[in-house]
């Protein structure tokens, strides 16, 4: 059996690396999906993932999910999967770290690109 190295994840740590936002930052990966940690504040752009869900999970502040039906607001602790297909807007009043699960080779903007659309770095 081949030997893995297995450690620990520091999110807290990882969180006060990030200082550009909207701009995730692969921190692991499990199978091929990212585990992602982003500083967010303002309006992000307004799109969607179709061949995937998408998972927020809030660290610290507050996310407002904007969508057709309905805006779904998060604190700390609370998660929302957004089902692939559906539009969405992530929107934060103050600066908020979010945990985003989502497969390798999701682009953050999805289908809208532009200027947000950052590269998968890992840190």
């Amino acid at each position: 059996m081949e030997s893995v190295s297995v450690g620990s994840v520091s999110i807290s740590e990882q969180l006060r690396r990030i200082t550009e936002h909207w701009s995730p930052k692969t921190v692991a990966t499990v199978n091929t999906y990212d585990i992602r940690l982003a500083k967010v504040q303002g309006g992000f752009v307004r799109h969607r993932h179709v061949e995937s869900d998408e998972c927020f999970l809030v660290v610290e502040g507050e996310l407002t999910i904007r969508m057709d039906d309905g805006d779904v607001t998060l604190g700390p602790g609370e998660l929302c999967v957004v089902p692939r297909g559906v539009y969405h807007q992530p929107f934060s009043a103050g600066e908020t770290s979010i945990l985003l699960f989502e497969p390798s080779e999701i682009v953050n903007t999805g289908d809208a690109g532009g200027d947000l659309t950052a590269p998968r770095t890992t840190i």
